[in-house]
């Protein structure tokens, strides 16, 4: 959970050796992160020339010059109001998970338009939207994963987010780098924008697609590509990324069929990630089911250790995930949580009644098991928004 208390600090008060938090947007500091370790004087000097009065400390208070007093008033509360007080701070989180998600897909839909006139500005604000994704991922030490609402149908920017935040979480999860994290999250964004020159007639047709328009669709790897090339800004990495995100290791994917270690690192876990989310819009399964489905059938088609880890990010219930609860109610899974069988959920009753938000780690039910949107009642339908698809963020608990 997020810290009740943030103990406000003087610039004057700062010490190497202590972790702080800006109180500033990311673009307003010259650090990468706003949560910053003060390792040498020139940090402070640093943190001194900013338009602050005060810092967040986040761990060193031994530090603290005995001056400084820190007190901390904490209210006895009863168990209920504790309770609400936690449904609060996931209501927030919920709320603000959704807010990143649309801006990001609204930043990342206005990258997209000025990709062919402005290139560089393009660019820029590409590279500004992943070290914002990188902010938020890194905004808590242990990150979870939530649902958010993008919609019945998922635009290309907003699958870009979705599969941005997936694959980061995966990759921070195999410990891979920085550098790795920045160039996944910027092929994720774009790692379809080639569907934009596949005609809406194709993309959007809801019967079987002909031969001929199957072939036209997986030429959107080559479309993205020659669109980023062309630039010459896109570093590597992203370039294969978006070339390869449908290569999978067995050597089965397209378009160059590429197998194992012909395939970089990063732009396996955008495969994964998007091969996740495409088993869940292409057949219409359950996060659960989907993720099921994936570790039994596609072991030979993504490498062990990433599907693990993906099994790791999402839980053993995904959000958006239905179940049925040991009280007889029924839920949507809306974050994962440390306790992978104890979920944060929106629950009712079976006839739709009752919404709550429910924090699974402080309550004695238990998830029965998982359930299909057609098993619920209309009612419960509409109150769960059970046939809504899900897309991902980051949770900020």
């Amino acid at each position: 959970m997020s810290k009740a208390v943030e103990v406000r600090v003087p610039l004057s008060d700062l010490q190497v050796g202590m972790v702080v938090k800006l109180p500033l947007a990311w673009t307003n500091h010259p650090f990468l992160f706003n949560r910053i370790e003060i390792e040498s004087l020139s940090h402070i000097e640093l943190i001194k020339t900013l338009d602050v009065a005060f810092v967040y400390l986040i761990s060193g208070q031994e530090l603290l010059p005995k001056k400084t007093e820190v007190e901390v008033v904490v209210p006895e509360l009863t168990p209920e109001q504790l309770a609400e007080q936690a449904k609060s701070v996931v209501r927030k989180s919920i709320r603000l998970g959704q807010q990143r998600f649309t801006k990001g897909a609204n930043d990342c839909r206005s990258v997209f338009s000025k990709l062919g006139s402005d290139p560089q500005g393009a660019y820029r604000s590409a590279a500004s939207l992943v070290e914002e994704l990188m902010d938020h991922l890194k905004e808590t030490e242990t990150p979870y994963l939530a649902i958010v609402d993008a919609g019945v149908d998922i635009s290309i920017n907003q699958h870009g987010v979705s599969i941005a935040v997936l694959s980061m979480m995966i990759a921070q999860t195999l410990g891979m780098n920085h550098s790795q994290l920045r160039d996944i999250a910027l092929g994720a964004l774009f790692h379809d924008i080639g569907k934009q020159k596949v005609p809406d007639v194709i993309r959007r047709k809801k019967t079987n697609l002909s031969d001929h328009e199957i072939n036209f669709l997986n030429m959107h790897p080559q479309f993205g590509h020659s669109m980023l090339e062309k630039s010459g800004l896109f570093p590597k990495k992203v370039l294969d990324i978006v070339l390869h995100h449908h290569e999978w290791i067995d050597g089965s994917g397209y378009p160059h069929k590429l197998k194992g270690e012909q395939i970089a690192a990063e732009t396996q876990v955008v495969s994964l990630a998007n091969d996740f989310e495409r088993l869940l819009r292409g057949e219409g399964r359950s996060p659960q089911i989907a993720l099921g489905y994936l570790f039994k059938n596609r072991v030979q088609k993504h490498d062990a250790a990433m599907i693990s880890a993906l099994v790791k990010v999402l839980g053993i219930y995904p959000p958006g995930t239905l179940v049925e609860l040991s009280n007889g109610e029924v839920a949507k899974v809306m974050v994962t949580t440390a306790e992978f069988k104890k979920p944060i959920i929106r629950s009712c009753t079976a006839d739709g009644q009752q919404s709550q938000l429910r924090f699974l780690q402080q309550e004695d039910i238990e998830i029965k098991g998982v359930i299909k949107a057609e098993q619920l009642s209309a009612a419960a339908i509409r109150t769960l928004d059970a046939n809504s698809p899900a897309s991902f963020y980051f949770s900020t608990l």
